[in-house]
């Protein structure tokens, strides 16, 4: 359970321990920015009501962030269109309510060669090698989003792969990412990206094919495709951020004219 306490708790509980509404027990060992950290420390402390409730209230105000999904190819021209135009910067702006599943494979088509499989792309080797790289960075760096965004925004996807990764995450060598690319371990995340697209219901009939929290309609597509900004601020049922219409936070920070 998570149970970390907000500054206003904590300021609720030191008010309450400073002026008579409970005694702070004296075997509390921990500061109180750790009173709710755990259900041990809350009860050490005497605070297992507050921090009971608190957790309680924030449950209540969010949800279930928005999953969406692409199934798609890296040089598919309406994929590459809807992950650089609507994807990921609905992405930027909503991250704290939606989350992303990329499945680099699409249209291709997978066979079983022994201790291996092979992979036929619609758009041909260059695909299979750009759904490869993808597929591998999505499994080896958390800046996978960001570089798959900066090929797919190239007019050089594969050209552009390894400059990506040094822009996104210099910590990556590129000799690992080829490693994985040309090794196992490539050819069995590509296997689970094809097992996973055969596995859609309903079967995929294009790409990109979109799932919102792991269904797929004509409804749904055209919407995603139409505004996914405007879909997930819709379907998401928790508090509306202020990106949403929510509540606003208002900033007044002007240059004066001198």
């Amino acid at each position: 359970v998570n149970m970390k306490a907000p500054l206003l708790l904590i300021l609720t509980v030191w008010l309450n321990t400073q002026y008579g509404g409970c005694a702070l027990s004296s075997s509390c060992s921990v500061p109180p920015s750790k009173w709710c950290s755990s259900l041990d420390s809350a009860i050490q402390c005497g605070v297992l009501k507050q921090c009971l409730e608190s957790n309680f209230t924030r449950d209540h105000k969010a949800a279930d962030p928005i999953e969406v999904g692409l199934y798609y190819e890296s040089l598919c021209p309406g994929c590459r269109m809807f992950l650089t135009q609507e994807l990921l910067p609905t992405w930027v702006m909503l991250s704290d309510i939606m989350t992303v599943d990329l499945v680099p494979y699409g249209n291709a088509q997978e066979k079983h060669d022994g201790q291996k499989y092979t992979f036929e792309c619609q758009h041909g080797e260059q695909e299979c090698l750009g759904n490869m790289i993808e597929t591998c960075l999505l499994n080896m760096t958390q800046a996978a989003f960001q570089i798959i965004y900066c090929m797919e925004s190239s007019a050089d996807v594969i050209k552009a792969a390894q400059s990506c990764v040094t822009l996104y995450d210099p910590s990556l060598q590129w000799g690992k990412v080829m490693n994985c690319v040309n090794g196992n371990q490539g050819n069995q995340l590509m296997h689970l990206n094809a097992v996973k697209t055969k596995d859609l219901n309903p079967p995929h009939q294009y790409v990109p094919w979109v799932t919102i929290n792991g269904k797929h309609t004509e409804d749904l597509q055209q919407k995603a495709m139409n505004s996914l900004f405007t879909l997930v601020c819709s379907m998401y049922q928790g508090s509306k951020p202020a990106m949403c219409g929510g509540a606003k936070r208002h900033y007044k920070s002007y240059c004066d004219k001198e």
